[in-house]
């Protein structure tokens, strides 16, 4: 098995510049496991072996204009936008909150034939949801409401905006059962050999989300929402019905047409083989020129990802194609199988941090050092400021040193880790535009969007660290607010 091993960086203490109001032009998303790192060294390990390599402190400098001191990231945040993520931050930091309301919301996951607790039938339940954990997390229930949201991230200086469809099929490793979200029944007259019902409702979702997108934003594809017919075949490796494929082509052309790139998703580890293969087939097609239009999402807690992406560079190399590399640190823990898993923490961020800072350096495993770097463009999604900054700054510093170094975008959901959003968003150069920093949302139907809010809230329950540290930070900045509103000084 192929091994990445890459030093991290002594990370540079950052103070946090307010960001200026650089709109991004506009005409109209992975993570799990995110505490703080230790930062001492990175191992990199597969499922049999380890090795380590330690990058000198020296090789990263903090940028001259990061050491003034400015007001709190969040004074960006629009007031309702603050106090909802108060809301949420506090249930999500106290376990005698949130584990209720995961238990509420994994309840209400499961199918419902009544009208009492289904969600999008019972006015009083999807009221409440919908105007706590939905607004936060999700981007709206009609074309009407997603655009709402989007410019208002971009009156905030994202870059632009990770959208998602919420149909999706999710495989429980433990039940050995898999449920579709948002994918309706269908009966035997509605489809046959030739014609998929739940595929053309999936290409339909999937084509009214990129009506909604311009050329700053990425599509976010989640596969399994196409249906059994999809899945069935994923989970063997092999490629979905034509359909399928052919609905794939037509996303991709358009996205092409339009500027916009895609990210397919990672899924339920039961559906991976499959996944890549078609994602790989994407690639060859459409990642043409030294850019990547469409990328693969990578789980550094897979103890498998060091391989698969030494694969993948290596077809990049043969073929003449751009790899593109979504990383992020993992979001079916609670679902795929333990022991396919980094066995720590630690584990997920040592590998994590290697396989982002080997990117940057075009040093993964043989590649950059007995082989040639192919083409790569990096995008790094993750809530782990530790992570993000010290992944800029190496990136930064290689630019300035006139070093060799891979394109690279910075992500984060919508509604979680704005500090560390904002954080990024007040380094942004106004010659060059960087970091690019988005945010990740999804639109869809209460009741579709429930399984993505369940992993949202999971997430949350294994991030105490960071959750706690967003808890302090928005108190703070409420706190900040009102004392300004009576003119009182801290």
């Amino acid at each position: 098995m192929s091994l990445f091993t890459a030093g991290k960086p002594a990370l540079p203490r950052v103070v946090v510049l307010t960001p200026t109001s650089t709109r991004s032009r506009r005409s109209i998303s992975s993570s799990t496991l995110n505490s703080k790192p230790k930062t001492p060294r990175v191992e990199v390990r597969s499922s049999s072996t380890t090795t380590s390599a330690t990058l000198p402190a020296s090789e990263i400098k903090p940028a001259p204009e990061a050491l003034t001191a400015t007001p709190p990231a969040l004074s960006v945040l629009p007031t309702p936008v603050l106090l909802r993520s108060l809301l949420i931050a506090t249930i999500s930091s106290k376990p005698y909150l949130l584990l209720p309301s995961l238990s509420a919301l994994s309840f209400l996951c499961k199918p419902r034939s009544g009208p009492l607790l289904n969600v999008d039938r019972n006015p009083i339940l999807h009221s409440i949801l919908k105007a706590t954990f939905y607004k936060q997390f999700c981007a709206g229930e009609t074309h009407d409401e997603v655009r709402r949201t989007v410019r208002q991230l971009s009156d905030m200086g994202f870059q632009g905006t990770i959208m998602t469809y919420a149909k999706e099929t999710v495989f429980d490793a433990k039940t050995k059962t898999q449920v579709g979200l948002g994918i309706e029944d269908v009966k035997d007259g509605a489809q046959n050999a030739e014609f998929c019902a739940q595929i053309e409702a999936w290409r339909k979702g999937t084509v009214e989300t990129i009506d909604l997108l311009g050329n700053e934003d990425y599509l976010a594809l989640k596969l399994t929402g196409a249906g059994p017919s999809v899945t069935s075949a994923f989970n063997t490796g092999s490629l979905p019905p034509p359909q399928m494929l052919s609905a794939l082509d037509e996303i991709a052309s358009k996205c092409a047409a339009r500027g916009v790139r895609i990210l397919v998703d990672a899924e339920s580890h039961h559906f991976l083989s499959g996944i890549l293969r078609v994602t790989l087939d994407l690639m060859r097609k459409f990642n043409k020129d030294g850019h990547a239009r469409i990328y693969n999402t990578y789980q550094a807690y897979l103890k498998s990802t060091p391989a698969t992406i030494a694969s993948h560079l290596q077809a990049a190399s043969d073929e003449g194609f751009t790899l593109g590399l979504k990383l992020v640190r993992g979001a079916y823990i609670a679902s795929d199988e333990r022991s396919l898993i980094h066995d720590t923490k630690a584990d997920t961020d040592n590998a994590y941090n290697g396989i982002a800072q080997g990117a940057l350096r075009q040093e993964l495993g043989a590649f950059g050092k007995d082989k040639p770097f192919p083409s790569v463009n990096l995008f790094l999604a993750s809530h782990n400021k530790d992570s993000v900054m010290g992944a800029h700054a190496l990136h930064q510093q290689r630019v300035k040193d006139n070093l060799p170094t891979v394109p690279v975008g910075f992500g984060q959901l919508h509604g979680m880790s704005d500090e560390v959003s904002f954080s990024l968003l007040a380094l942004k150069s106004e010659d060059k535009g960087e970091p690019k920093v988005y945010k990740c949302s999804t639109w869809g139907g209460l009741g579709e969007c429930l399984a993505y809010l369940l992993r949202r809230a999971i997430e949350n329950r294994d991030a105490v660290g960071r959750t706690g540290d967003e808890f302090r930070a928005l108190k703070g900045e409420v706190a900040r607010r009102v004392r300004g509103v009576l003119g009182l000084r801290r």
